[in-house]
């Protein structure tokens, strides 16, 4: 037990040790979009009842989705006290004259209209462009007339401007957060939407869990628990809860990571009482071991892009630092350089950087970083004199989430990639590790 109370410490060091950050020469600038952005309009729905219900649900699907735009970080959405008196709800009510004059200069126009039928919540959602007043969108949506379907349909609408005119790439207003939560007392995963809403527990072993992490599918979160005494890996699945134990134990098994085709899971283990990492298909099988030094190698995270390249923590040289090795444990190196202490590493989606928290002094904080995986350069994102830990990128490469202690307890946070736009998500107890799941099938 003593032998494993050090590796679990190893690992708690890891993660929590502060340390102020510093600026650098070696830098780049991340642009969350390139070019200037297009001034959208989010008319309100117009209601074709003047029911208390129908207003109600209207008004939460008009904040939903405005809130959906702005966290976009790819368009400049127009005050709507610079819009016309009427607003549209069908396409004969445009007045393209109104959205494109001085005082508004709209270059798109999202509008439509919201009714009760068959009871469920319906809306006609529209985009346009007000140029070219040729139409991009016009969906319907029905779902149930209560707050979680409303969301629903309001994020699903924004998902689908951000792709129609965002760059071709969906919004993530439809994922989810796993994270840890000590809110009930014990350490388990909780769930949420993106912006925070529906929080709620996965887990209720009533014991210690740690580091979620979604499978590619979104079907499973894989994390590490004591329930059982041992500080073993398990997977539980997202729709009905089923818990499953991966057949790896003995020791430390922790942060696990799925591979981009959801095949293999790659994590860290003291099995041989050092912990290194390895991977194995999801059933424990093909064993392949990727480490052998000294120390705790820990954190590993796939290049979602090639699916070939691991990035992890290793104390090989002192001090936790990150490094890069292919899926044989080949051509292993180091990413950082500048000595200091860098963990938490995060690949983006689309392969060309990775987040990591780092701390350059052994006096300070931790802050978070981005690096260009060719170049090695990078850029610092936070610097509010706070601990900003555990970064994790969200599937359109666009936002961040992060723990931070900012505000005096730890709490998850999300921001664009460009470290703009800082967000808090929970408040209640103590939250840590996000997790962004991709894409979720509708």
């Amino acid at each position: 037990m003593a032998k494993l109370y050090f590796y679990f410490s190893a690992l708690w060091i890891l993660s929590q040790i502060t340390i102020l950050a510093q600026d650098s020469n070696n830098q780049i600038v991340v642009r969350v979009t390139e070019g200037v952005k297009a001034r959208v309009a989010v008319a309100n729905l117009q209601t074709r009842d003047e029911t208390v219900e129908l207003n109600q649900s209207t008004q939460i699907f008009n904040d939903v989705l405005w809130n959906d735009l702005a966290l976009a970080g790819v368009f400049e959405l127009i005050p709507k006290s610079f819009y016309p008196l009427k607003l549209p709800s069908q396409p004969y009510d445009v007045k393209f004259e109104e959205w494109v004059s001085e005082d508004v200069g709209a270059q798109n126009l999202v509008y439509g209209n919201s009714y009760l039928q068959n009871n469920q919540f319906v809306v006609e959602g529209r985009l346009v462009d007000v140029n070219t007043q040729e139409s991009i969108i016009g969906n319907r949506y029905r779902v149930e007339p209560n707050e979680l379907g409303i969301r629903s349909a309001a994020h699903r609408f924004a998902d689908e401007i951000i792709l129609k005119i965002g760059g071709g790439i969906p919004g993530v207003a439809s994922t989810k957060i796993a994270f840890v939560s000590n809110r009930n007392g014990h350490k388990e995963i909780y769930t949420m939407d993106y912006d925070g809403f529906g929080q709620k527990p996965l887990t209720n072993h009533r014991s210690i869990s740690l580091t979620p992490r979604w499978s590619s599918e979104n079907s499973r979160i894989a994390y590490t628990s004591y329930h059982r005494g041992n500080p073993d890996l398990y997977f539980q699945t997202v729709y009905d809860q089923r818990l499953i134990s991966f057949p790896i134990r003995g020791g430390l098994t922790t942060t696990p990571a799925f591979s981009p085709d959801g095949e293999r899971i790659a994590f860290s283990s003291s099995r041989t009482r050092d912990p290194e990492v390895y991977i194995s298909d999801l059933r424990g099988r093909k064993l392949k071991r990727l480490t052998r030094s000294r120390g705790v190698d820990i954190s590993p995270v796939w290049n979602p892009k090639t699916g070939r390249e691991i990035a992890f923590v290793s104390d090989r040289s002192g001090s936790p630092q990150i490094y890069v090795t292919d899926d044989e444990g080949i051509d292993i190196r180091r990413m950082v350089s500048e000595g200091g202490e860098a963990v938490s590493p995060s690949w983006s989606p689309d392969g060309t950087h990775i987040i990591f928290s780092w701390r350059r002094r052994l006096s300070g904080r931790f802050d978070i970083y981005l690096m260009d995986v060719v170049t090695s350069r990078y850029t610092q994102l936070t610097r509010d004199g706070a601990n900003n830990e555990h970064p994790v990128w969200s599937p359109d490469s666009r936002h961040i989430a992060y723990e931070s202690n900012r505000f005096g307890s730890r709490q998850i946070f999300i921001m664009l990639a460009d470290g703009t736009k800082k967000i808090q998500l929970t408040n209640t107890g103590r939250n840590t590790s996000p997790s962004w799941s991709n894409y979720f099938k509708h």
